[in-house]
């Protein structure tokens, strides 16, 4: 009876140990995409750098030299950007759907695009604002109030909380459109941002934003085992020991931060924290603890990606990240729709 009950236990560990080294090898797997997709982003464009004349501009730039201007100066910061951006709109998405339990749930979903975009407009028009780094404060602020007004009012109860966001969008946006319309110099600088784009962003806003990413990541690590059991109902939460209202403030500072902070770099770029979470899931199941990680690679890889398609769809031009991002997850939300996805939402 010993030796059975001694040898019972062997087969769920050796399941559990393969599990854990399938997910790793995913996450290995995503981590080398994601390195050869930032190489795309480096070299590839209107101009074409070859791979070891990257290397070059990195590590030992030439004065005067055309090419290595064009990686330094242009390619550089649009990678970072992408690397920063596409990892905050991946792990907002995925915090947003844990919190709501909702499958299409995104942060321009809870209203976060458009506040952000309202603050923008606003800057643009009656502040005089005209740089990117004036914008990406105004974008953070307008990200961060809206969220707050939509967790406030929502409660922190997921089908709330979605309402909440509609009526906040539909709100906001007559009010963007009223503005655009009597200032055209500001529409003109307005379409540049809204259209989501990775460019014509320097590497001052960069180093002024990446803390905020930061922080986010980190904060969502820590509230991954949280939103794995929150995924099993409120009540399940509770009487597992979890502050079901403390897990769910945390979030939205979390996603306050991150989706603001992507806003801010990139313009509201949609459909990226809808596609990311829901490819995490197919890949290495429902515990947020891999979602999370999984997330913060498969984010920069389809957002940097859909910029590298960008500069290669047409010749001689480029198409703006978002509007590819945009044509890459909307079968992804037509498959959500159709319910063609998998559970833990």
């Amino acid at each position: 009876m010993s030796a059975t009950t001694d040898v019972a236990p062997r087969p769920a560990a050796a399941l559990v140990a393969r599990r854990t080294r399938g997910r790793l090898l995913v996450v290995a797997a995503t981590v080398a995409v994601l390195a050869v997709v930032v190489v795309a982003s480096l070299a590839l464009g209107v101009r074409d750098i070859d791979v070891a004349t990257v290397w070059q501009a990195l590590t030992h730039p030439v004065a005067g030299n055309v090419d290595h201007d064009v990686v330094r100066d242009q390619r550089v910061p649009r990678t970072l950007v992408g690397l920063a951006a596409g990892t905050a709109l991946g792990i907002a998405g995925t915090l947003v759907q844990g919190v709501t339990r909702n499958p299409i749930a995104d942060p321009g979903l809870l209203g976060l695009n458009s506040g952000a975009s309202l603050a923008v407009v606003v800057a643009v028009s009656m502040l005089g604002v005209s740089s990117p780094l004036g914008f990406v404060w105004f974008a953070f602020a307008g990200t961060a109030a809206a969220a707050l007004l939509v967790f406030s009012i929502g409660s922190g109860q997921p089908v709330k909380l979605a309402l909440v966001g509609a009526t906040v969008t539909a709100l906001i946006t007559p009010l963007i459109t009223l503005v655009l319309l009597r200032d055209p110099e500001a529409f003109n600088m307005y379409r540049f941002w809204a259209v989501g784009s990775l460019t014509g962003r320097g590497m001052e806003t960069i180093t002024v934003l990446w803390p905020f990413v930061a922080v986010g990541v980190v904060l969502a690590g820590a509230l991954a085992h949280r939103l794995s059991m929150l995924a099993l109902g409120d009540d399940v939460a509770s009487a597992l020991g979890q502050r079901v209202g403390v897990t769910r403030g945390l979030a939205a500072v979390a996603v306050i931060l991150l989706a603001g902070t992507a806003t801010a770099l990139a313009g509201p770029i949609a459909l990226v924290g809808l596609a990311v979470p829901h490819a995490a899931r197919r890949l290495v199941g429902t515990d947020y603890r891999w979602i999370v990680p999984l997330t913060a690679v498969l984010g920069p890889v389809m957002l940097l990606g859909a910029d590298v398609i960008g500069r290669l769809v047409l010749p001689h031009s480029e198409l703006e990240a978002g509007v590819v991002a945009a044509a890459i997850g909307a079968p992804v939300l037509v498959a959500v729709a159709r319910g063609k996805t998998v559970a833990g939402v």
